[in-house]
């Protein structure tokens, strides 16, 4: 078999003059240089935007409040009535301890407070006995003294008066023995009768005892003088004593009574306290949100301050955005910002809210110390936070610790 009269005839070849391959060839590289130059301008243009006009970063992260939920009171768990990711509203209880304990020292402090109340009661009228029982005694011993004062006078008188007599009976019994000296001798010359002797010598033996008893008259008025003025002396020292010990023993028992009441109020605290510790059993959720990291069971034995769950409260988010220290010149309050979420791959908008006081290293727990050792100079990043707008779609779904990208305007 012949292959030459199988195979198809070949086409007749096509001449493409020079001269028109040189024509069209031009105008066509023309239009590339003149589209790759277009794409260039375009793409500086649009890079010269975004580099004037916003500021981004995929250094940022959703943010919430999250409460850790601690016991106040040390007892054991009788109940737990939440779970991981529930949700709950403030004042819904999680977590319930025993309160037997609780209500025994509630007894107690109720027991020591009536017990505070009674001393109080039985001390207070102690002031007002006090006080009138001084100011009686203060009153009395002054009358004794001016009473004391009195009878010295009186007795000074009646030693007077007596001295008085004294002199008279002295004088008359001068008299009287004259009388009897001269009877003497006229008796013995007959002058006179031996009765008118006798009446003479009797008066005379008279004024002689007379004598003797106010001598001891005048004695006994001055061992009364002595008497009352030892008397007036003791009155006197008993008022001193008792206005200078009304006031220390009035001020004692006014102290008396202030520290009972400061044991009554003492024990009206430690009510209060056993009060709140007791209400303290149950554990309530301090604001709305989903429960987390739950690390407590039904029978442990929890003490005072111990985390018993995390409560993350998701009704109000915002983000995080740790921009390069470059990045924040520009950056102000109030600025509108569109945050991608890559877990919902979907865009909220927002606005700035604030900038930290101070870059995130500093807040570390070892900040850096760039006066020690060599310096590596790095670029710091400042924590921005942006609120996220209310009533978006989908913000209900956001959590704290998704990855998101904010892209801020700044001019």
């Amino acid at each position: 078999m012949d292959l030459d009269s199988t195979m198809p005839a070949p086409a007749p070849a096509v001449h493409t003059p020079a001269a028109e391959v040189s024509a069209s060839s031009p105008p066509k590289k023309r239009r590339i240089a003149l589209g790759v130059s277009a794409l260039v301008v375009a793409s500086s243009l649009a890079y010269w935007y975004r580099g004037t006009f916003y500021e981004d970063t995929d250094n940022a992260q959703v943010d919430a409040y999250i409460s850790n939920v601690a016991s106040r009171v040390a007892g054991t768990v009788m109940a737990v009535h939440v779970d991981d990711n529930q949700t709950v509203t403030a004042g819904q209880t999680l977590v319930e301890l025993d309160p037997k304990d609780l209500r025994i020292a509630v007894d107690q402090a109720k027991a020591s407070l009536a017990q505070a109340e009674a001393q109080l009661r039985a001390e207070q009228p102690s002031v007002a006995i006090t006080e009138t029982s001084n100011a009686t005694l203060v009153a009395t011993t002054t009358s004794d003294v001016a009473s004391g004062r009195a009878s010295v006078a009186e007795a000074l008188r009646s030693v007077a008066q007596a001295e008085a007599q004294l002199q008279q009976g002295q004088a008359n019994d001068k008299l009287a023995q004259l009388d009897l000296e001269r009877a003497e001798r006229l008796y013995q010359t007959g002058a006179i009768a031996k009765a008118e002797y006798d009446s003479r010598r009797a008066a005379a033996d008279a004024s002689a005892a007379n004598m003797k008893v106010l001598r001891e008259t005048v004695d006994v008025a001055r061992r009364r003088v002595e008497d009352q003025t030892a008397r007036e002396r003791a009155a006197h020292s008993r008022a001193r004593e008792a206005s200078t010990n009304a006031s220390p023993q009035l001020e004692a028992k006014r102290a008396t009574v202030a520290l009972r009441q400061a044991n009554v109020d003492a024990n009206k605290a430690a009510l209060e306290q056993a009060e709140l510790n007791l209400s303290y059993a149950k554990i309530p959720a301090p604001a709305g949100g989903v429960i987390g990291k739950r690390s407590v069971n039904v029978g442990d034995r929890v003490n005072v301050g111990q985390q018993l769950l995390a409560l993350t409260q998701v009704e109000k988010v915002w983000v995080t955005a740790n921009f390069r220290e470059t990045q924040v010149a520009r950056m102000r309050p109030g600025q509108p910002v569109k945050v991608y979420v890559d877990a919902l791959g979907q865009d909220f908008h927002g606005e700035v809210e604030s900038l930290a006081a101070a870059t995130g290293s500093r807040y570390s727990v070892l900040p850096p110390e760039n006066a020690t050792g060599n310096y590596v100079k790095v670029v710091q990043r400042l924590p921005v936070r942006i609120r996220l707008l209310p009533g978006q779609p989908g913000l209900e779904r956001l959590r704290p610790g998704m990855s998101v990208e904010p892209e801020v305007r700044v001019k």
